[in-house]
């Protein structure tokens, strides 16, 4: 038997990004994690992140969501946050969401559910970072920054900043079954 230790917090939200920073430091620290995938929407999470991994050799990739992911022809991510953290040497990676943007057209245009919208609302039931905790694991393995089949830290969060910590075995998303949540780190209580 294994005995860890999970990190509940009280309330979800951008509060808890410090405790979860420490949370993940501590991780890296005592279990020698090579790879970090953190969401970040408008660039903050991604910098203080970056600010705390920078010069430790720690493969730490922040991924942000797709040009016009809230309406067209825009980013989310401020440019002035997007130089800090490849000035912090990690790398920055803007991609499609996994379980979101194709099929979510589809639902929306014939009101149907299809398969990845299922498996992210299955997800969502762990909570929204973990979900997104999933998405960023595979869009970071997909892009070939982390290796497959890996233990990898993810943090997420719900809204803004970060409140989820997991480590996840690293899948693409074509092997979407191979994909293992190893441990929850931290994550908000439920009741929001």
């Amino acid at each position: 038997m294994i005995e860890k230790k999970t990190y509940y917090f009280e309330k979800p939200g951008k509060a808890n990004t410090g405790d979860c920073l420490s949370i993940v430091k501590a991780a890296v620290k005592d279990l020698g994690y090579k790879h970090i995938v953190v969401a970040t929407t408008g660039g903050e999470t991604g910098v203080l992140f970056s600010e705390a991994f920078k010069g430790t050799g720690i493969n730490l990739v922040a991924v942000s969501h797709s040009h016009g992911f809230k309406e067209p022809n825009t980013i989310e991510l401020d440019p002035d946050l997007t130089n800090k953290i490849r000035a912090n040497g990690a790398i920055l990676y803007t991609g499609t969401m996994v379980t979101h943007s194709l099929e979510s057209a589809f639902a929306k245009q014939f009101n149907g559910l299809y398969p990845t919208l299922i498996v992210a609302q299955t997800l969502r039931r762990f909570g929204e970072g973990a979900k997104v905790c999933c998405e960023i694991a595979m869009m970071a393995a997909d892009a070939g920054l982390v290796p497959e089949g890996v233990d990898i830290i993810t943090v997420a969060g719900t809204g803004r900043g970060a409140d989820t910590a997991m480590v996840i075995r690293s899948a693409a998303s074509k092997r979407f079954m191979e994909l293992k949540v190893q441990e929850i780190l931290a994550k908000p209580m439920f009741g929001i």
